[in-house]
Formats: structure tokens, sequence, C-alpha cells
């Protein structure tokens, strides 16, 4: 599979139990989330309706119309002031990482996230001792905004997070001037 035999089109409910399922995988076999136990589809049902309420894309690469990844955006952090402002959410089926997929499915996210008003994207990344998704977030232009030591833990052992930023507008509202593939 290449990533160029790839859907990204915007989730549906008939793809949340695949989605659930991909995303239950990380939960029970990695640290790169800190959720410790799968969230059903019910969840997902409910994250889809959220995100598509507030504007916010919810995309999923299709390959062979299978669900092999998705992406969204939800908001950063849930004060007012912090309106402007995203954090992106990317997950791979396990046999489909390392072919530009992340990519495929981050560039139309970070600019639909631009298009409906965000001012920044923020990646809470996990140091899993993996550098896939740090390289990922830097390839597209986040820099890195700082590094909370130790602040998960989870299956036998303490986890850092690095924070990666995003610029999606220059601060006058202007789309995709800084930053934004």
């Amino acid at each position: 599979m290449t990533a160029p035999e790839a859907l990204i089109r915007p989730a549906v409910a008939a793809d949340l139990e695949a989605v659930a399922s991909l995303y239950a995988h990380y939960v029970r076999h990695t640290v790169v989330t800190f959720d410790e136990t799968p969230p059903p589809v019910a969840h997902w049902r409910e994250r889809l309706a959220e995100l598509t309420e507030r504007g916010l894309p919810f995309l999923v690469a299709e390959v062979a119309g299978e669900v092999a990844g998705y992406a969204y955006a939800s908001p950063w952090r849930p004060k007012p002031a912090y309106r402007h402002s995203v954090e992106n959410s990317v997950y791979l089926a396990p046999e489909a990482t390392g072919r530009g997929l992340g990519t495929l499915l981050m560039r139309p996210l970070v600019a639909a996230c631009a298009r409906a008003g965000a001012h920044q994207m923020i990646a809470v990344v996990a140091d899993s001792g993996t550098e896939a998704s740090q390289a990922l977030h830097r390839r597209l232009g986040f820099t890195e905004a700082g590094r909370l030591r130790a602040v998960g833990h989870k299956h036998g052992r303490w986890v850092d997070t690095v924070l990666f930023q995003l610029p999606l507008t220059d601060g006058r509202g202007t789309a995709g001037v800084t930053g934004a593939p």
C-alpha cells in the first residue's frame, strides 16, 4: 500500500467502527495515547457529531475500501480564550505506517482548520521512543514548543509529551500565511 492509493475524505458514521478498532490498538499496545481503555463506538459518534457541529474536520484515509487512518482537529482547551486554537490527532493502522499516509491526512486537516478560522494548531505527541509522529509534525512546519516530563504513566513507564505548534494565520485572520502547508 502506498500513500497515492489513499482516498482522503470526511469521516462518516459508517467509518467509526474502523476508527474505534484502529485507536483501540494504540490504547492497548502503545503509549502514544494516554487512554487506558479503548472508547466505544458511541464515543466516536459523539466526537464526529461535536466536531461537525463546530465546523472542525474529521478525516479518514481509505485504502482499498478500508479505513487505514484518520485525523481530526478538536478544541485545544475548553476555556473561551482558547477558542481559536485546535489540537490535532492522527492515527494510522499499524500496517499503513511509513508510507506517507500521515502527511496525506494532515495537509487537508491543516488547510480545513485554517479555513474554519483556527489561528493555531497544537500537537501533543507522546515521546514513545519512536520519532514518526514528531517527524511528521516537523515535516509539516510545526515547531517544538516545549516538553512536559513524565506526565503520563502507562504500561509501567513514565512518558513525556512534546508540544508542537503551527500558526495557521498571520494574527490578522489571513489563513495560510505562516506555516500552514
